[in-house]
This record gives C-alpha cells, structure tokens and sequence, in this order.
C-alpha cells in the first residue's frame, strides 16, 4: 500500500468490493428495455469524460442514438451497406435494420482529432479509454454493454453522419440496456501469460 493512500472516503472493504465487482465485468450481448436515462445516464457519460488526457484537449464525441432515431440510424446504415457492398447490401440492410431494434440504446465513441503536438494516435487512444470508463459504469450501475466495431466504424460515410469527418473518427458503438438472461461466470485469462517484469539486460 503507498505510503499516501488515495484520499477517499469509503472503507478499504468498501474500494475492495468496488473493486470486485470491476473485476466482474462482462460484455453483454442480449440486451433489453430500459436502458439508462436521466442520472444514469450523466454518470455513465461523465465517467467517460474522466479519461486520460495528454494536453487536456479533450477530444471526446458521444453521439447517443435512442428511442426512434434507432431505427432511423438502422435505414441510414443500411444505404451505407448498399454503397460499400452492392452484391450484399440488401441482406446486410435487414441484417443492420434487426440490430438497432434489438439495442435499447447505442453510443457512438469517436475522437475529434485536433491539430498540434500532441499525436493522432494519443487521441484516438483517449477516446477508447472513454469508452472502456462508460463500459464500466454501465456495469456498476447494473445495465449491460458491449464494444462494437466493424465495417460501419470504418465507414466514411458513417463516420461523417455522427460528425467524425476526417481525420476524426469512430472508436466503436457501445450497445447499451439491461441484459436480457443470466450470464454465466467467464473464465478470466491467467495474468502470467500477459505481464512480464522487465530487468536490464546488461
């Protein structure tokens, strides 16, 4: 424990739990109604706001896509399928059209690139840790999301309809509601076969 312990209020055992029940966490696929609104909602969008920020340029965009402007997004990403893919564009639009009907709510994470010293790569790196903030306090607050990427993340167009025009961009959609079934417990990875201590070699 550091000689200076993080000037919290709560208990030991009280940052332990919080801690567990991070440690819980879980994309969730099968999603239902509700989904967050008022407070929650806030919360989980200000724990975003409270990632890591080289040069404070604060380069977050969330575009929250609720209620019938799901279905509208549904149609503009099915034109978007039909212009990337006309031999498939017609299975991929129903396929688009079923999605947002089945998520309560999404969340589109991008990076307003801005210009300057600070690197592209930092940015766009600042707003995945937004997302990773939101997939947690989604999960503390007891609702359910999942990461989404795929071919409408790396779209133009796409990009362009929620106002990342390059060089900004999309992280990815956090699919957002209550989880429809009981999840099974994961079997998490041994951390052994990710970290290594590193010792000079000389």
């Amino acid at each position: 424990m550091p000689d200076t312990a993080p000037a919290f209020p709560e208990s030991r055992d009280v940052q332990r739990l919080t801690l567990d029940q991070l440690l819980a966490r879980r994309s969730v696929g099968p999603l239902q109604e509700p989904a967050p609104d008022g407070a929650d909602l806030d919360l989980i969008l200000d724990a975003g706001l409270r990632a890591p920020d080289h040069g404070k340029l604060r380069p977050w965009r969330f575009v929250v896509i609720r209620g019938d402007a799901r279905l509208a997004f549904g149609e503009r990403l099915a034109e978007a399928a039909a212009k990337r893919d006309p031999a498939n564009g017609a299975a991929l639009g129903e396929r688009y059209r079923a999605w947002v009907r089945r998520i309560p709510m999404l969340i589109a994470v991008g990076a307003i690139v801005k210009g300057g010293n600070i690197p592209e790569i930092e940015q766009v790196l600042s707003a995945g840790a937004a997302a990773m903030n939101m997939l947690n306090a989604i999960h503390l607050l007891g609702f359910g999301g999942m990461w989404v990427t795929g071919a409408n993340v790396y779209d133009p167009s796409v990009n362009a309809l929620l106002g990342f025009e390059a060089p900004s961009h999309l992280v990815g959609f956090l699919t957002v509601g209550t989880p429809a079934t009981s999840l099974p417990s994961l079997t998490r990875p041994d951390r052994t076969d990710h970290v290594v201590e590193w010792v000079d070699p000389s």
